[in-house]
């Protein structure tokens, strides 16, 4: 049976592939030669010519495909009050690449004192679509999972338990924001959760002082305080991933470490999980699903611009269904198409071609 709210049976993660008008557009403006106004018009055409797409492929779920920022993460993050903009020795490391070089830092006190910017990119979509409208934002842990310890200035919080509060606090005005401005269905990126599946990453934060056996736990409690002032009738999900830059990745390990976490702790309507390969183990820790929530499967990669067999993702689907009912799970890509303005190495028409397919089999599977 098909869902009438989200999650869907066929749903995505988020960004799409910038059109190369939108990389001219956005490099001109950093250098200048193009003013704000300028460049909010080619988003906008960009971002209605995308609504559309979406809706002529079957998706019920509708984003901007975050045409107007650069990371998945940071330009939310940089609209916090106390938090900015930070330029960094060196980029993070991921399996073959660096990324580029700029993070963030805690200079203030955290908080939301009026709606997020991105709270009008919401309310763009919405103007332009009947389906439902979907905004994506990075879970709070964003700002601090990064391997490379993030600046935060001791006389802003000589006590991190004062940042912790307060970076809650932050997070629930900001969503509540959106559930203001009409958004009814939320996704928080969770990275950083994923990523203490991984034995490296663990290392990692244990070299940098952080005990890796209580962050699941803390940032968990921290998505349960950004959706804790939300209307009833709100869908929150977290979209779990491992890392997505021009193509490659950053962890490798199932979701066995942290599925109690997840599944037990966090009172997310829905999970958007990384299944593409076998870097995210198998499908045994879904066997802890509470009743009433679904797990949207990320079957179909977005690292490469193969398409997948039918056949192949509905065998999956079918490994899936034995450690959860068919009627809890659902289908979409792993992750974003571009999760940061770079975009992987495939071409748009590879990427509608896979969103295509996975309405296809959705209708297929679910009726």
């Amino acid at each position: 049976m098909q869902r009438t709210k989200p999650p869907f049976r066929a749903d995505h993660v988020g960004s799409l592939l910038r059109p190369a008008v939108l990389h001219e557009a956005r490099s001109k403006r950093a250098k200048g030669e193009m003013t704000a106004q300028a460049l909010k018009e080619i988003e906008d055409r960009e971002i209605a010519r995308i609504i559309k797409k979406q809706e002529d492929v079957g998706l019920q779920a509708i984003t901007d495909g975050e045409f107007r920022r650069s990371w998945w993460h940071l330009d939310f993050l940089w609209g916090l009050d106390g938090a900015e903009k930070h330029v960094m020795d060196t980029g993070i490391k991921f399996a073959a690449v660096n990324t580029r070089n700029e993070g963030v830092q805690v200079t203030g006190k955290l908080g939301m004192a009026k709606p997020h910017p991105m709270v009008d990119h919401f309310k763009f979509v919405a103007a332009q679509t009947k389906r439902t409208p979907k905004i994506t934002i990075p879970a709070p842990s964003a700002i601090y999972g990064r391997p490379s310890m993030t600046p935060i200035h001791k006389q802003a919080y000589p006590d991190m338990d004062a940042f912790w509060a307060d970076l809650g606090n932050a997070y629930s005005k900001a969503v509540r924001g959106f559930a203001d401005a009409g958004c009814r269905y939320l996704q928080l990126d969770e990275v950083f959760i994923a990523m203490l599946c991984d034995a490296k990453y663990r290392d990692q934060m244990v070299k940098r002082g952080d005990d890796p056996e209580k962050l699941g736990p803390l940032y968990g409690d921290l998505i349960n305080a950004a959706m804790s002032d939300i209307p009833s009738d709100m869908t929150i999900t977290m979209h779990l991933c491992r890392g997505n830059y021009k193509s490659t990745f950053m962890g490798a390990g199932g979701y066995e470490a942290e599925a109690e976490v997840l599944f037990n702790r966090i009172n997310v309507h829905g999970y958007f999980m990384e299944y593409d390969t076998e870097r995210a183990g198998g499908f045994e820790p879904l066997r802890l699903l509470p009743k009433g929530k679904t797990v949207v499967l990320g079957l179909v990669t977005t690292k490469n611009g193969q398409l997948e067999s039918k056949d192949t993702i509905k065998r999956r689907i079918d490994e899936a269904a034995k450690f959860v009912p068919l009627e809890q799970l659902a289908l979409s890509p792993q992750c974003g198409f571009a999760s940061t303005e770079e975009g992987n190495t495939l071409t748009e028409d590879e990427q509608w071609a896979k969103l295509s397919m996975i309405v296809e089999v959705a209708d297929e599977v679910w009726g």
